[in-house]
């Protein structure tokens, strides 16, 4: 019997690369990279996401072994976020990942408008 294959439709290592390859969770991956956070903090680090869509990828996160929560007993309680050990093995290829996005951003806008272009020249 073959092993995962992620290009086969039910296999759920599929579900497993949408996680890792979603925006939030590489973003959210990063700014926990240098330690355990708050909510506040990870919401400000990462800019323009939603309540309701960082609490969607930390439960993912968490349900999925990359996250853990921590609930301290303070008055007003304490939570915090911090990546497993899993979550950690997934720091350097999302670092690539956001590194070439750095990297190739002006090639990618300038194709992007010269397919704009073109596609406008078009009669």
């Amino acid at each position: 019997m073959a092993g995962p294959d992620p290009y086969a439709r039910n296999c759920p290592s599929r579900r497993v690369l949408d996680r890792i390859g979603d925006k939030w969770t590489v973003l959210v991956v990063g700014s926990l990279s240098d330690g355990p956070k708050r909510y506040g903090e990870i919401a400000r680090r990462v800019d323009g996401v939603s309540q309701k869509m960082l609490t969607q990828t930390l439960r993912s996160l968490e349900r999925d072994g990359l996250v853990s929560r921590t609930v301290f007993p303070e008055i007003p309680p304490r939570v915090e976020y911090e990546l497993t050990d899993a979550g950690r093995s997934l720091r350097a290829p999302l670092a690539a990942l956001e590194r070439w996005a750095v990297d190739h951003l002006d090639g990618v806008l300038e194709s992007r408008t010269m397919f704009d272009d073109a596609l406008h020249a078009q009669p």
